[in-house]
């Protein structure tokens, strides 16, 4: 029983690969959003939202982030715009990287009462989702791409993100099975 366990827990915490474009700039989207509402209203509280959504992403997609769950399953296929197929790899070392600053912005806000640097770095991630949204530049894949070309994410870790700013045509990735309705999310 416990293997069948692990296996299950193993599926979950797997990061998608490839990644539908289209659905991390849905998510994105939403991400500014967030982050300009916890900028404005001034609600600490928020952050708490923006860090576990970065960190449920990093750790399973969007297995357990309702923002990921929104934009995989609702708004993306409802949009007229075909699945763009990227390399997964990337894309979680993106969620990883906001994961590190909403998690220190909250840390800041809630442990040492500087809330200032804490809105400062959550209007960071606020332009880094723009971004992303608007223009398709991620940020984190881009220095994802700078760290395997100077040898410190090795090649193995994704040999299609070997050269990030060239991507691969859609259908050029290899395709996982999509068994859960998440894989290309």
């Amino acid at each position: 029983m416990k293997g069948n366990t692990d296996v299950r827990l193993h599926e979950l915490i797997r990061f998608p690969h490839p990644v539908n474009e289209v659905a991390a700039r849905v998510v994105a989207a939403g991400v500014v959003v967030l982050a300009v509402t916890t900028i404005l209203t001034r609600r600490p509280w928020l952050l708490l939202l923006l860090a576990y959504g970065f960190v449920a992403r990093s750790i399973g997609g969007p297995t357990f982030s309702p923002l990921g769950q929104l934009a995989t399953r609702v708004i993306t296929p409802r949009l007229p715009v075909a699945p763009k197929p990227v390399a997964g790899p990337p894309k979680r070392f993106a969620q990883a990287l906001g994961a590190v600053v909403t998690l220190t912005a909250t840390v800041l806000a809630f442990v040492f009462g500087r809330t200032t640097a804490a809105y400062r770095l959550v209007g960071l991630i606020a332009v880094f989702a723009t971004l992303e949204s608007a223009f398709g530049f991620c940020v984190g894949c881009k220095l994802f791409g700078a760290l395997m070309r100077v040898g410190l994410i090795p090649e193995k870790v994704c040999a299609e993100c070997a050269n990030i700013w060239e991507r691969a045509p859609v259908g050029d990735l290899p395709q996982q099975p999509d068994t859960d309705g998440l894989r290309l999310a």
